[in-house]
């Protein structure tokens, strides 16, 4: 059966609402809601303190915790610098302690080394995680991966993120999750559902550096800009066919991965409790009747403009999408698909009352 990593917020009543659905999850995922701790996200103004998130964990028993430190990557004197060093490692520490920890999950693996180097004893009791912008798309990558881990002294995961990109082609993920199950039989894959990106988005990497930049001051705190400007929210403003080339998952074909990978990962922390409920109810009942984007993390913006009938979508959509061979120009599959069950949405202001 497969189970759900979700973003974890100490919110009293998302806490409560995890705490009813703990039977669904194998995890949750969170940031350290500390300044001088980049994750793979931006920190927004009201984030939370990080004595909330310790007491929120403790009042969540059961499911797995890994903390995120999953920045791209980090201004290269962190490495050495011993004070900064401490501040996480102490961070670590007292989750540890509170027993509220299991682990990390890492993209830049010159950190992990530097953490693992400057206090092995609390890393040895920690999993490292390959964060899923680690692109794990072979299996000779997730080889490398998980002997780049055993050089240090954190554990070996018990979970690994794919790249998104295999949710779409089937057989090889079944290769990739095959080759697994003969050398690392105790090791548990796992799928992102609702990003929401492009198809192998090619401004990724480049956004993850932006993001990078962004937290580590060496630029603004913005890339929504950019993005509309030059990159995939320009793309899909002009082509909205495009998102369904979107490797997401619907809820309703969570079946079709059922003895390929044993967790699906659900993104999108940063929108809030309600968008999290939402999408977590959603995906824990395998299916969600509604506007399909307001299930994607990054289609947030989209979903404000334009429905698109989750529930009517065809009994076959999974089939097609799996098999596509990317080939446009000869197909209407995607745009006949937006024709047929999307519908623009009469614009709003937001609601910006307190």
């Amino acid at each position: 059966m497969l189970l759900l990593d979700v973003p974890f917020l100490p919110d009293p009543n998302y806490v409560e609402f995890l705490s009813d659905l703990k039977d669904s999850l194998y995890s949750v995922h969170f940031s350290l809601f500390l300044d001088n701790i980049p994750d793979g996200r931006h920190r927004p103004a009201d984030s939370p303190e990080f004595a909330d998130l310790t007491a929120g964990l403790s009042r969540l028993p059961g499911p797995k915790k890994y903390t995120l430190l999953n920045s791209r990557f980090h201004q290269p004197h962190l490495y050495s610098d011993k004070r900064a060093l401490d501040v996480i490692i102490k961070s670590l520490d007292t989750l540890l302690a509170a027993g509220t920890l299991n682990g990390i999950t890492i993209v830049d693996f010159y950190l992990l080394q530097a953490l693992s180097d400057v206090a092995p004893e609390v890393c040895s009791r920690l999993e490292a995680i390959p964060g899923v912008n680690f692109q794990l798309d072979s299996f000779a990558k997730v080889q490398a991966c998980l002997a780049a881990i055993g050089n240090t002294a954190f554990k070996p995961p018990a979970k690994l993120n794919l790249d998104r990109c295999l949710n779409r082609q089937f057989n090889a993920l079944k290769k990739i999750s095959t080759a697994c199950r003969k050398h690392f039989p105790e090791l548990k894959l796992t799928l992102l559902a609702n990003e929401g990106c492009l198809d192998h988005c090619p401004f990724k990497l480049t956004h993850d550096a932006q993001i990078a930049f962004a937290n580590t001051g060496l630029a603004a705190n913005e890339t929504h800009a950019v993005n509309r400007e030059l990159g995939c929210i320009r793309e899909l403003t002009a082509r909205p066919a495009e998102l369904f080339k979107s490797p997401f998952i619907r809820p309703e074909d969570l079946y079709q991965y059922d003895g390929v990978a044993e967790v699906i990962k659900l993104c999108g922390r940063t929108l809030g409790p309600a968008f999290l409920q939402r999408v977590v109810r959603g995906y824990a009942n395998r299916q969600y009747k509604g506007n399909l984007l307001d299930l994607m993390d990054t289609m947030e913006w989209l979903a404000k403009r334009l429905h698109v009938a989750n529930e009517e979508l065809p009994a076959n959509f999974w089939d097609r999408i799996t098999s596509c061979d990317r080939n446009c120009n000869a197909c209407l599959y995607c745009r006949e698909l937006l024709k047929k069950y999307g519908r623009p949405l009469a614009f709003q202001l937001a609601d910006l009352r307190r």
